[in-house]
């Protein structure tokens, strides 16, 4: 990966610039590899492929600068060598992710309830508008800011606001221990203990909740994983075990599982049927049991519930979730890929009009990601 300083995109500026001239759309195109993920989009591609590299990196100071395109395995190869990591676990659904694809798709993983999202961890944002213009927001230290803060906005954005070309992000240690705990429990006494742990100063990092309808008397398990300072994980290790009779798991097997729980390669992310889609349920961490007909796996401490189910559960599937005040995306399409269901909730009113207000500046032509 190269370390060079970073030159002037002048290609993607060109491209962009003739593409709203022509009110011609660009699909943006990293690594490709979250293509499933929200609402097809159409137009010519605009590949971030060769956009590589890392610009700035200080350990010291916990921040790193790269280009777009970078690959996420490679950025986070370098991390590791120094000690220091994304916390936040960004799914890898191939190999050839990339950091801009990361922060635009705001993906985050299995602890992503206690150490935050994507957008808590973007200090700066390099991009470029709909109107060819390089944009340069937010900065490379860590505090807070003023106003709107546009660098963060565009963390989950899918794209619809601009090119990234460079990001600014911040990095942390690795923790100096962990641990991960098993506990046989049905999904309500997983909930409730949760619950009554979130109370608590324990170094809870992630949580995972499943019950393998495919196997018959198959247990429900609550995997529980510990993360901080060794005399902290090693305390909570023990209160935990006796006050919910859980067990430790060996650390080599409880990695590779947590690995798959990001990436979604864990047997229950492969499809029981073609035409069935993925739903994510994003809910407040106190909502009950979902009396949903669906075998679910749960994360991020109740806050996150996956299932499987029909395109046409989406009626269902949303009247449960806002019920609670949550809502429901369709996160991966059947074999036929759901054509008219949305893949995402209706957004709030004030939401839609501010979302509209911003596209609207950055994107005056509509070329971005359309769809």
């Amino acid at each position: 990966m190269s370390s060079n300083p970073i030159e002037h995109p002048t290609a993607l500026i060109d491209q962009v610039r003739v593409a709203a001239a022509d009110r011609q759309p660009l699909r943006i195109v990293g690594g490709d590899t979250k293509a499933f993920y929200g609402q097809p989009t159409t137009g010519t591609l605009l590949s971030m492929a060769a956009w590589s590299g890392i610009v700035s990196f200080e350990p010291t100071e916990l921040v790193v600068t790269v280009r777009a395109g970078t690959p996420l395995a490679d950025l986070e190869a370098v991390l590791a060598e120094k000690g220091q990591c994304f916390p936040f676990e960004p799914p890898r659904f191939g190999p050839g992710g990339t950091v801009g694809g990361m922060v635009a798709a705001g993906l985050a993983g299995p602890a992503r309830a206690s150490v935050g999202s994507v957008r808590d961890f973007v200090l700066g944002a390099q991009f470029i508008n709909g109107r060819g213009e390089l944009l340069t927001f937010g900065g490379q230290v860590m505090k807070n800011v003023a106003g709107y803060d546009v660098s963060r906005v565009m963390a989950g954005s899918l794209g619809t606001l601009g090119v990234l070309a460079e990001l600014s992000l911040k990095v942390l240690p690795v923790a100096p221990a962990e641990a991960t705990l098993v506990f046989e429990l049905n999904q309500a006494a997983a909930l409730e203990q949760l619950h009554r742990w979130g109370g608590q100063p324990l170094p809870i990092n992630a949580s995972c909740w499943v019950r393998d309808d495919t196997a018959p008397g198959a247990p429900e398990l609550l995997f529980v994983r510990l993360r901080g300072a060794v005399a902290a994980v090693e305390a909570a290790c023990i209160r935990m075990a006796l006050e919910a009779g859980g067990q430790r798991m060996d650390s080599a097997q409880a990695g590779a599982d947590w690995t798959a729980c990001r990436d979604q390669t864990l047997p229950f992310f492969t499809a029981p049927a073609p035409d069935l889609c993925l739903w994510r349920l994003s809910l407040p961490q106190t909502a009950p049991v979902l009396a949903l007909p669906y075998a679910q796996f749960i994360e991020w401490q109740g806050a996150q519930r996956w299932l499987w189910a029909p395109a046409s559960a989406a009626a269902e599937l949303r009247a449960a979730a806002a019920v609670v005040n949550g809502h429901a995306t369709l996160f991966r399409a059947g074999a036929d890929g759901a054509p008219g269901v949305p893949r995402f909730s209706r957004q709030s009113p004030v939401i839609e009009t501010i979302t509209q207000r911003l596209r609207e500046q950055f994107d005056p032509a509509g070329i971005f990601n359309t769809g």
